[in-house]
């Protein structure tokens, strides 16, 4: 486990990309030529994200992921390093294609992403450092890479170690499966309602629950962050901020959340410390622009509004 004397670690499973972001006044609804307001390159990637969320917010992060041995791979570790995440276990794989994506944000902060990712991209485990697990106080992943996932979750619920599941859209079919090695399941509510559709949110997250996981929440954007868990759950409400983009958002609040797990704070400070931090993100374009350190965070949480 942790050594106590230092941050906690939370080792973090699954998606880097490089982000290319334009922002416009209006999210195009027909073909033709816009300009743009603004325009970053930026690390994106939902592990990456949460990583660098945890990293900033006063953790220690590594991420476990893949990515292709090209430019936009040197870029992906470059933006990691200055995000201080530890990316001695990112595999460059040769042949293959990291990760893009294409980002439109409108002036009120929603986004149209459209993503590239190499299909080919070998799921293989057997380079992953598992004895590594042992020294996490957490471990976070998202569905990006399946294989990697059951591995480290499976050795981490041995060891008694928190498995956090970032369930965004993707992967539906093996969800099942992922959610019963799983501690604590966060949805998008895109991705609830697809995976169980027909239901109404507590309905699906008490669904959820059936499947082993002890903690079952989603979130909701400006309604806030709900949950269920064998105490009978809770909510907390969005912060509220001028938003200029919410790409990431969800990535941080896993981020955010974990990182209040592996703190072992009670579930309502987790969810209050991971509201917190994706509010804050929202101010900055990109995905990580404004990922706040800690002294921010608690200054916020001080001082904040709720929707």
């Amino acid at each position: 486990m942790a050594n106590a004397t230092q941050a906690p670690l939370v080792i973090c499973v699954g998606h880097a990309s490089l982000d290319q972001i334009y922002r416009v006044g209006m999210l195009p609804d027909r073909e033709g030529k816009y300009r743009a307001i603004e325009h970053i390159e930026a690390g994106g990637g939902m592990a990456a994200n949460a990583a660098a969320a945890i990293s900033k917010a006063g953790g220690r992060s590594e991420l476990w992921s893949r990515i292709g041995d090209d430019d936009a791979g040197v870029k992906i570790r470059r933006w990691l390093e200055v995000d201080k995440v530890d990316i001695r276990h990112v595999q460059r794989i040769g042949d293959a294609r990291s990760s893009t994506s294409a980002i439109i944000v409108d002036s009120g902060g929603d986004r149209m992403i459209i993503g590239a990712r190499d299909i080919s991209m070998p799921s293989d485990t057997t380079a992953l450092p598992i004895e590594r697990i042992k020294e996490a106080a957490v471990v976070l992943a998202d569905l990006r890479w399946m294989e990697a996932v059951r591995a480290v979750f499976s050795r981490a619920g041995e060891l008694g170690i928190p498995r956090v599941l970032d369930a965004d859209l993707g992967g539906r079919e093996a969800l099942p499966e992922l959610l019963a090695l799983t501690d604590y399941a966060i949805f998008s509510e895109a991705a609830l309602a697809d995976f169980l559709p027909d239901l109404d949110t507590q309905a699906r997250l008490d669904r959820v629950m059936l499947h082993g996981p002890k903690h079952a929440g989603v979130t909701c954007g400006v309604r806030g962050y709900v949950w269920r868990d064998t105490f009978g759950g809770g909510s907390v409400p969005a912060f509220k901020v001028g938003v200029v983009d919410t790409t990431g958002a969800g990535d941080a609040f896993h981020g955010g959340f974990s990182l209040a797990v592996a703190e072992r704070r009670s579930v309502v400070d987790c969810a209050r410390f991971a509201a917190a931090v994706a509010a804050m993100k929202c101010t900055r374009l990109g995905a990580r622009a404004g990922l706040p350190d800690r002294a921010s965070v608690e200054a916020f949480l001080a001082n904040a509004e709720t929707l």
